[in-house]
This record gives structure tokens, sequence and C-alpha cells, in this order.
């Protein structure tokens, strides 16, 4: 019972870290943008995007965050720095599994430094997202309960007055 509750928990938390790192997206790709566009960007225009931004954030990133997942609660890491290096290492993937990379020269073609920064970063972000709600705890399904104290024996209580 205890697995199925964590299970939630990750699965709430990746998504939640997930809309985070959307949002990082969104913002960062838009930010020299934004000057421009003034008040004519509406909020459900900005919402729409940011449910892209989740989506394109979740969709790619589930593989390698649940590897990260599984390695933080197999050997019980409960670090923020790890979350925040595990969700860099996510966002960098995330991105160069979109880069098209070359056999022959062995190296990924077209590159956009700014591109990997703003995914790194969201990686960044999405990985203290995650361990705010579930990597703080992470492991700690596996541990048993504390075991209850024993029961006081009936022979060394007082004798009650109705009896």
């Amino acid at each position: 019972m205890a697995l199925i509750g964590r299970l939630t928990v990750v699965f709430v938390a990746f998504l939640v870290a997930s809309f985070a790192a959307g949002m990082i997206v969104i913002v960062a790709l838009l930010f020299p943008e934004l000057g421009d566009i003034g008040d004519e960007l509406d909020q459900t225009t900005l919402s729409i995007m940011y449910g892209f931004g989740f989506i394109f954030v979740s969709g790619f990133a589930l593989l390698p965050a649940m590897i990260v997942v599984a390695i933080t609660e197999a050997f019980y890491i409960r670090s923020a720095l790890a979350y925040a290096v595990g969700g860099a290492l996510v966002g960098l993937a995330c991105y160069l599994g979109l880069v098209p990379f070359d056999t022959e020269t062995l190296r990924f073609d077209g590159i956009v430094r700014r591109h990997l920064e703003i995914m790194t970063g969201a990686g960044i972000v999405a990985g203290l997202v995650y361990w705010l709600i579930a990597g703080r705890n992470a492991g700690r399904w596996r541990v048993p309960p504390r075991p209850l104290p024993p029961p006081v024996p009936s022979h060394s209580l007082p004798p009650s007055p109705e009896g």
C-alpha cells in the first residue's frame, strides 16, 4: 500500500515539475519578444502556451526523469543538489534528443547555446520542484514502520473499582 501511495506522489510531483519547466521554457523563449508584444498578449493565449510547454516538456522528459527517480528512490538520495543536477541532466538530454547528430563526425549539428541553457535551467527548476514535493522523502516508503510498544500486561494494572 505504501508503494501505491508513493507512486501517486511521484506522478503528481512529475506533473507539477513538468509544468514548472514548461513555464520556464515558454517564458525564456518569449522573453526577447515580450517587450515587443506589450499588452497585446492576453492571458488565454499565455495559458495555451503554458499547456503546450507542459506537454512538450513532460513528453520528452518522461523516460530520463523516471531513470533519475528510480536511481534516487533505490539509493535513498534526498539531497536537493542531487535533484538539481539530475534535472539539469534531464534537460540536457531532452535538448540533445532534438538536435541532429552527425554519425560521421560524432558531433551534434546545430546546437544553439541559448536553447541549451534554457532547457538545462528548466531541468534544474523541475528537479527542485520535484524535490520539494517528492524527493525529500525518497526511499522512505521501503523503511518498515517502527514497532508499537508492547501492551502493558493486565495483571500489573491495579484492580478496577467496578470489579
